[in-house]
């Protein structure tokens, strides 16, 4: 198991996740469909030529759903109970298909449950990156996390 136990994390942690991923044309309108998001800004070539972006732009949910993916080997495969929330979710660039996402994580915050003694909470911040290092997205995600045998 590669994920981490709630001991493990210290706040100011900061992981360099080793994936990263190159998004296609396919992706974008295929999650975008298959989502009922039907933005012509996603999957409308002919539309998006005619906005200030000229090209589509990438589904930003997809965006932040690739950032966080790429997180779960280095800390929570495995461990993790539950996602609790996620919040300040920004994305201050566009990605556009193409583009190759990485990630960063980094813990913000760490206290045990107060009402399952067993499972700790984590807040993580997540950033995405392009290939030119630019963030194009944030978002800082509570789990809540098996504690180790040992500590519960």
């Amino acid at each position: 198991m590669a994920g981490r136990y709630y001991e493990e994390f210290e706040e100011g942690q900061l992981f360099e996740h080793a994936f990263s991923r190159t998004v296609t044309e396919q992706d974008n309108i295929g999650f975008s469909l298959m989502t009922l998001n039907p933005q012509p800004l996603h999957v409308d070539a002919d539309f998006s030529a005619k906005t200030e972006w000229g090209q589509p732009l990438f589904n930003s949910l997809y965006t932040l759903g690739i950032m966080i993916g790429m997180s779960v080997y280095d800390t929570t495969l495995g461990t993790t109970v539950g996602n609790l929330g996620m919040s300040d979710v920004r994305f201050p660039k566009p990605v556009f298909h193409g583009d190759t996402l990485r990630s960063r994580t980094k813990v913000v915050g760490k206290r045990i449950s107060k009402s399952r003694p067993s499972v700790g909470l984590v807040e993580f911040e997540h950033e995405c990156l392009n290939q030119h290092g630019e963030v194009v997205a944030i978002c800082r995600r509570m789990a809540m996390i098996h504690r180790s045998k040992e500590a519960a």
